[in-house]
């Protein structure tokens, strides 16, 4: 007896299956390993003696383990520059969340006289080359007594974030039903209480993805330190970590910096490895309306 077409279609697609998922996790580990070179490079290379980080050309292992140029960016005062990086990411990521969450709120659940308009020209100006504005942004902190501080710099990268966090918030706003937000209103709640007891619960994966986006962009941000920042003890780390490439003689210290650049990376892997399953979750509550 003849074998149904359908049933035939079935089988081939179940023979298929075990290759097509050979196929894809073969690609996956290909491009993994690919984006990860980089950081394994960089991990080996500040592992080498010092001296062996200056051969040319250079070696991909390291003879033996050696901590050599860990001691010496520590004793640089790597720490102060640690702490100025972590200062300007919390003032950034706290005053990111706060005005993005009001806004987000506002523009999802309130109605009021151009209110598209005003969100239309919020968006607008992500389309405003940085570089473009960093002069009157001097202008603006120097006349402000904010030049060369590090509040100052907190304030500009929290600036560049807000048009995108206010625009995730108002959509993860939007994705969350009316009724749970009227369900607090009969039991008595304002629209402050109804925010903070039970829609910034509900958020939470968008209010993560906000604060990472943050999070990386004050800790890596290089052009605006550099030019705001004049004092060398309120360097953050990607302007202490050129300003330290310079070693006897102006030859370049590799080994310390990549062992500085080492440092500087684990606290952006920890956070986004903590953190990761509200990152995916939290895009795409932001990207889709319901």
């Amino acid at each position: 007896m003849a074998i149904p077409m359908k049933v035939q279609s079935k089988h081939r697609l179940q023979a298929k299956a075990p290759v097509t998922r050979a196929l894809y996790y073969i690609v996956c580990t290909v491009l993994a390993l690919i984006f990860l070179f980089p950081i394994g490079w960089s991990i080996l290379a500040s592992l080498k003696p010092a001296s062996e980080s200056m051969q040319s050309p250079a070696t991909f292992l390291p003879s033996h383990i050696s901590f050599e140029n860990y001691t010496s960016i520590l004793n640089t005062g790597i720490v102060n520059y640690l702490l100025n990086s972590g200062f300007v990411v919390i003032v950034t990521v706290v005053l990111t969340l706060v005005l993005s969450i009001l806004g987000g709120y506002g523009f999802s659940r309130f109605k009021f006289p151009g209110k598209d308009i005003i969100f239309m020209v919020i968006l607008a100006t992500m389309m405003i080359p940085f570089q473009s504005i960093l002069t009157p942004l001097f202008l603006l902190l120097h006349s402000l007594g904010l030049q060369n501080t590090l509040l100052g710099l907190a304030l500009v990268y929290t600036t560049f974030q807000l048009p995108f966090a206010i625009f995730m918030m108002r959509n993860s706003f939007d994705s969350v039903p009316k009724e749970l937000e009227e369900a607090g209103y009969i039991d008595g709640c304002s629209s402050v209480s109804v925010l903070y007891r039970v829609l910034i619960h509900v958020i939470f994966p968008g209010v993560v993805t906000v604060a990472l986006f943050a999070i990386f962009a004050a800790w890596n941000e290089f052009l605006a330190a550099l030019i705001f920042m004049t004092d060398s003890d309120q360097y953050t780390m990607p302007v202490y970590l050129i300003s330290a490439q310079s070693g006897q003689y102006g030859t370049v210290d590799w080994g310390a910096i990549q062992a500085g650049m080492t440092i500087t990376i684990l606290p952006c892997i920890i956070v986004f490895l903590l953190l990761q399953r509200y990152y995916i979750n939290g895009l795409i509550a932001g990207a889709i309306k319901s």
